[in-house]
């Protein structure tokens, strides 16, 4: 099964990434997932199941405790192993 997470930390800083923020992004990155996007008001990445959810996990870990307040997440099933999309078209 692959799947597609897209998530948000806060609080919000406008003028400068917070130490969720880029804890977030630094596990998201390292992460072995497809179609990675990051910025600053929202993040998806695309990888297989245990790819997807192991990464979740860090990344849960590391913004809480990093100063997160908030973590916003939504994960969708996107298609089956070894099936690769571009961006969006899991949702056609």
């Amino acid at each position: 099964m692959r799947l597609r997470v897209e998530f948000t930390t806060e609080p919000f800083d406008l003028d400068e990434a917070p130490a969720h923020a880029l804890a977030a992004r630094e596990v998201i990155e390292g992460a072995p997932l497809d179609a990675v996007d990051v910025g600053p008001f929202g993040n998806t990445a695309e990888g297989d199941v245990d790819a997807v959810l192991t990464a979740v996990d860090a990344m849960l870990r590391r913004s809480l405790g990093a100063g997160a307040t908030r973590v916003s997440l939504q994960v969708n099933v996107i298609g089956e192993p070894g099936e690769v999309r571009k961006p969006g078209e899991g949702d056609k």
